[in-house]
């Protein structure tokens, strides 16, 4: 099985002993090892070591002048490396520290105890960082706001309908087959592009390529077949301009956000900065196809309730989100447009670069690889067609997923504000502070994984060493969807698609690659491979 190789899997993430830094909250750390248990976790929560709490201020940091901070990113290109910086900041610093960069302050944390510590702080409504070039947009075009970018009561209100569509075993039966059916439709193009293209002889041929371009254009497919309820027709020879633009415009939206998060976004408006130019024209793009699509989803909506009447018949067809929204009721138009407008812009490079990292793995794992097609085949010859049956047999498929995001999680970050005063590795946390759990470095960190560098779906069984070990926050190590009642509202869409698209290509083909060294890695908004890797794909 083969490691992914890396500079701190081998370490605490690569914790230094220092003085000061002593205590976790699930006890004490000695030597880059946790002792202690659960009177240890009393003592904290209580009043800490010798009943004194440090101060905030005491939490070891990056800097003190925001500004600075923010020039050392833009010189060192810190942005698109930022998951490495927070890597080698806690190496240097332990596993908590604060950071201003610009008007954004955080402290970070990584260890699954100080997360379950923080969920357990997050409240009824829980927050997490507003992405204000996103909420500005949303402000000066007279947009009103999804669900990602609220809170309090007007967020749990119309986040409770969404889940309801999107969440809900009820509504996922009702999206899997349209999930499935672009899946195996992707396989056939796939299937006709390797046997016209590929070398070797017939039916066992062989083509080397990059799927990204493919990838992106199934996630797209997807996701439109299960809001919209259409399919848009992007498997074919000549994918439609339009399509292409709305990746495009996602694509310059996810690259634009993370500069944009330490300046003031009204600012760069009123000077009219090229920066925020280039993002709102992007988001201009993305409203303007969501928009195109509900009109003719609502039109069509409009259309069969016509028919329904005048027949008298019940209809019963799965009609998309957007159609089970609209017929419902329960969010007006605009609330159901601006959610389906951030669903969209969300689920496409967050399934397509994941699947990306998921191909590479399995390629050069083979044992790996082997081992879930057979599991996958077995379930899939007793499931009879429903796709249901053969995701529940099939749990390698979901434990695929779960460390492919933990080698390379999506989003790197998790946030929230605790709603009452905290401690986190016996340092005074007050209300209200913007606290951030960090995926990136503690999916690599061999204090939370045992040989973190290993790609190991099997971690992730239930009868695994690793995963019946016990400990506070030991149910906080996977959080590529976040956590609580705030975790990703596509979740369901996203890790159905994902499971899908990949058991019908192993189903179909054995993946290998030509090189199985490290994919470089940059962050944009999300965690991104710096070249796509390129895929082997064989004829079964």
């Amino acid at each position: 099985m083969r490691r992914v190789q890396g500079t701190s899997g081998s370490r605490f993430l690569g914790i230094l002993p220092q003085k000061g830094f002593c205590m976790t909250a699930a006890g004490t750390v000695v030597n880059a090892n946790l002792e202690g248990g659960k009177g240890a976790l009393k003592a904290v929560r209580k009043g800490g070591v010798d009943g004194r709490v440090k101060g905030f201020e005491e939490i070891p940091h990056t800097g003190r002048n925001g500004w600075i901070n923010l020039l050392r990113f833009w010189r060192e290109n810190r942005f698109q490396q930022l998951h490495k910086h927070m890597e080698r900041t806690f190496n240097a610093l332990g596993p908590i520290y604060r950071e201003k960069v610009g008007t954004l302050s955080s402290v970070n944390i990584l260890l699954p105890s100080d997360i379950s510590e923080l969920f357990h702080s997050e409240g009824l409504h829980p927050r997490r960082m507003t992405l204000q070039p996103w909420a500005t947009h949303r402000e000066i075009r007279n947009h009103s706001k999804g669900v990602f970018l609220k809170n309090g009561e007007e967020w749990r209100s119309d986040r409770l309908q969404l889940n309801k569509e999107v969440m809900l075993s009820t509504a996922v039966r009702s999206f899997l087959p349209l999930l499935d059916e672009v899946s195996k439709d992707f396989c056939g193009m796939l299937q006709a592009r390797v046997e016209r293209e590929g070398r070797g002889e017939e039916g066992k041929r062989s083509l080397t390529i990059d799927p990204s371009p493919d990838l992106f254009r199934f996630a797209l497919e997807a996701s439109c077949h299960v809001i919209y309820g259409e399919r848009i027709g992007l498997f074919s020879s000549s994918p439609s301009l339009e399509s292409q633009k709305f990746i495009w415009a996602v694509e310059r939206m996810l690259t634009t956000t993370p500069p944009l998060l330490y300046l003031p976004p009204r600012l760069l408006l009123r000077i009219g900065a090229s920066l925020w130019t280039q993002h709102a024209t992007a988001w201009d793009h993305i409203f303007s196809h969501a928009e195109a699509r509900i009109q003719r989803a609502y039109q069509r909506l409009s259309s069969s309730q016509s028919r329904r009447t005048v027949t008298g018949t019940a209809g019963g067809q799965y009609t998309g989100v957007l159609g089970q929204l609209m017929e419902k009721g329960q969010l007006s138009l605009d609330l159901i447009k601006a959610n389906i407008t951030e669903l969209m812009a969300g689920g496409v490079d967050t399934t397509a670069v994941p699947l990306q990292f998921a191909l590479f793995e399995l390629g050069r794992n083979p044992e790996v690889q082997e081992r879930v097609r057979q599991q996958v085949r077995t379930s899939w010859s007793q499931a009879g067609g429903d796709p249901q049956k053969a995701l529940q047999g099939a749990p390698l498929l979901k434990a695929t997923i779960k460390e492919v995001l933990r080698l390379y999680p999506v989003g790197i970050t998790v946030q929230r504000y605790p709603v009452r005063d905290i401690i986190l590795q016996n340092y005074h946390i007050p209300a209200g502070t913007m606290v951030q759990a960090c995926l990136y470095p503690m999916g690599r960190s061999s204090q939370v994984f045992e040989n973190p560098l290993r790609f190991d779906p099997g971690r992730w069984g239930g009868s695994s060493k690793e995963d019946g070990r016990r400990g506070e926050g030991q149910g906080f190590r996977s959080l590529a969807f976040g956590f609580g009642a705030r975790q990703c509202v596509g979740r369901r869409i996203a890790e159905n698609e994902m499971q899908l698209l990949l058991m019908h290509i192993l189903l179909n083909f054995h993946l290998s690659v030509p090189s199985s060294e490290d994919i470089k890695t940059n962050v944009t908004l999300i965690l991104q491979p710096e070249t796509p890797p390129r895929i082997t794909f064989t004829k079964l």
